[in-house]
């Protein structure tokens, strides 16, 4: 299936700024649509141009800010009121609820009795009426789940309808070899639809979280799909990867609470903060001190105190993050917190026993760090960045976490996790980010052996992630096919090399010069942001997304720009798209 972006409206003015001018900022937090019935209205009307029937609608599911005086408003696609899964459109719209711009994930067209049904009579009455109820739906998948879990938040379940995929090459395809298939050799169909529960689980097997996403037929209870939702990163303090650090802290009862109050609002604890779990599965209570001086540097001793100067260091290390992460987005890209709205997170630390992980929990917008057994503490700042990065998909283009939508979100992540580690420190909290100061690896820091969990300039290293796309993609684990989107900003930032023994080296790269130029880490990252936040929908794959990055450089830096041309080589790099010379 193609999926392509809808010009409905004339674009905003000044959509392409000259390389000289100043770097387009995010709006500020809380920007809302003023008449957002009339925004389903203006959806609404094409529907008989593109030829669908009555039966589909639109529910809108979310608003955050856009450029240049924008909003950006999400809304999935309906028919006979139920969600079409995978299916939606993302408007941009002006101050006045106009639509400028439509990027559209159409898995509806086959539904009803328009002339986009191409299924013809097996689709056009497609029957909404479940034969399973929603309770029967979460009592069949908490029997597929680790046995002996508990809920940490009720199951939940909501009646959607199922695309049914299969992918084919496109015509033009048809004779090449396997091995030879590009990305845009290939295009999803939908060959049919099935109603279905989506359960949302997120239980607790002992200490370890087990979160899953579950798509039950709601005809005859049979699994269509499951995948993991567990998405695994002025006082002063001694940090254990980047020395001694300042933070910002509250004054509270007889000393000091971690709960920064000149970073985002509101949230469970009115700021930003850092929790203590205790070893134990929930966030526990805000870190406090009686002097405004943390931790001692050093990885947490098993089974010591977490709340003395040792199991401090956990807490300095992630409200070191955070403060970073967030002070990147703001003052650079002028995104506010997570959600763009300012809202505050929090991370717990000393989640568990000697917990090789941390992960962002959708349930809560926040993130859980462990101390580690294999690793050192997870608190360094690529991690710390790379989890709330999966705070910044779930407030925007929330990505399924499967397949290659699934190795998107993980490579967004990641490259949100190199972003803050460059800024951090390089950056010195300016308004751009800087071009050094990342190690293009993650998890380097917490490694004892000083293996990194991947590596980005060629995830092939670590044994298993590919290099480039391929056809088999989508069937790997989302945290390898990453690996590819991962190598594709790297290219993106800081060019290829042409030494076939290079790390840096593509062999797809076949156009003039033969080493790609890169536009440095921060025009690279502005372009990524603004194609995950106003483009990408939750289906988008490695296909849609080259469409919706080099639209998003057209839109920042011109059509035709050296940026929309290494973008164009960035992807053909890893096997998206044809080389062109630059």
């Amino acid at each position: 299936m193609n999926i392509r972006p809808t010009l409905l409206a004339v674009a905003l003015a000044a959509a392409h700024p000259t390389p000289s001018a100043a770097p387009p900022l995010m709006n500020g937090p809380v920007t809302v649509v003023p008449n957002a019935a009339a925004l389903v209205g203006q959806l609404a009307a094409q529907r008989s141009r593109l030829g669908l029937d009555a039966d589909h609608h639109f529910l809108l599911a979310s608003q955050h800010p856009g450029i240049q005086g924008s909003t950006v408003v999400r809304a999935h696609h309906t028919y006979k009121g139920v969600r079409v899964f995978g299916s939606e459109s993302v408007i941009v719209a002006d101050g006045a609820g106009n639509i400028v711009r439509e990027s559209v994930s159409a898995r509806r067209v086959h539904l009803g009795r328009g002339s986009a049904n191409q299924l013809g009579a097996a689709t056009a009455g497609f029957n909404v009426k479940p034969a399973l109820t929603a309770a029967e739906a979460i009592a069949l998948v908490l029997r597929t789940v680790r046995a002996g879990a508990v809920a940490e938040t009720p199951p939940a379940a909501e009646l959607v309808i199922f695309p049914l995929l299969w992918s084919e090459r496109v015509p033009a395809a048809l004779a090449k070899a396997d091995d030879a298939l590009n990305a845009l050799d290939m295009a999803d169909v939908v060959a049919g639809y099935e109603l279905a529960w989506l359960v949302g689980t997120r239980l607790r097997a002992g200490p370890l979280p087990v979160y899953h996403d579950t798509i039950v037929s709601a005809r005859n209870g049979r699994i269509l799909a499951q995948w993991s939702m567990l998405q695994s990163a002025t006082g002063s303090g001694k940090s254990q990867y980047s020395g001694e650090v300042p933070l910002s802290t509250s004054e509270g009862g007889a000393g000091f609470r971690m709960v920064d109050p000149l970073r985002a609002k509101g949230g469970k604890f009115g700021g930003l903060a850092v929790t203590n779990a205790n070893h134990g599965t929930t966030a526990g209570e805000v870190f406090t001190n009686s002097a405004n001086a943390w931790g001692d540097g050093k990885q947490y001793v098993a089974g010591g105190s977490t709340t003395g100067a040792n199991g401090q260091t956990a807490a300095v290390n992630a409200m070191w993050g955070l403060a970073n992460t967030y002070d990147m987005l703001k003052n650079a890209l002028g995104w506010h917190s997570l959600d763009g709205q300012d809202s505050a997170t929090y991370i717990a630390a000393h989640v568990n026993t000697a917990y090789d992980n941390a992960y962002y929990s959708d349930a809560c917008k926040c993130m859980f760090i462990g101390d580690g057994s294999t690793f050192n503490s997870l608190g360094a700042l690529d991690v710390v960045g790379h989890e709330m990065g999966h705070g910044i998909t779930d407030a925007t283009s929330r990505l399924v976490y499967a397949g290659e939508s699934g190795g998107l979100n993980e490579s967004s992540s990641d490259i949100t996790g190199e972003v803050v580690e460059a800024y951090a420190r390089a950056g010195a909290g300016g308004a751009l980010i800087p071009a050094g100061g990342n190690d293009w690896m993650l998890g380097k820091d917490i490694s004892k052996t000083g293996t990194p969990l991947r590596y980005v300039i060629r995830p092939s290293k670590d044994g298993t992630s590919p290099d480039a796309w391929s056809t088999r993609l989508r069937r790997l684990d989302v945290h390898y096919s990453s690996g590819p989107n991962n190598r594709m900003f790297y290219f993106l930032a800081q060019g290829s090399h042409a030494d076939p023994a290079n790390e840096a080296h593509s062999t797809y790269l076949s156009a003039t010069p033969g080493a790609m130029s890169g536009i440095g880490l921060d025009k690279a990252y502005r372009i990524w942001f603004n194609a995950a936040t106003t483009r990408f929908t939750s289906s988008t794959d490695y296909k849609d997304a080259r469409a919706k990055v080099l639209a998003a450089a057209e839109e920042l830096y011109g059509k035709n720009s050296k940026e929309a041309v290494a973008v164009q080589r960035a992807y053909a790099a890893v096997n998206v798209g044809t080389d062109i010379n630059e």
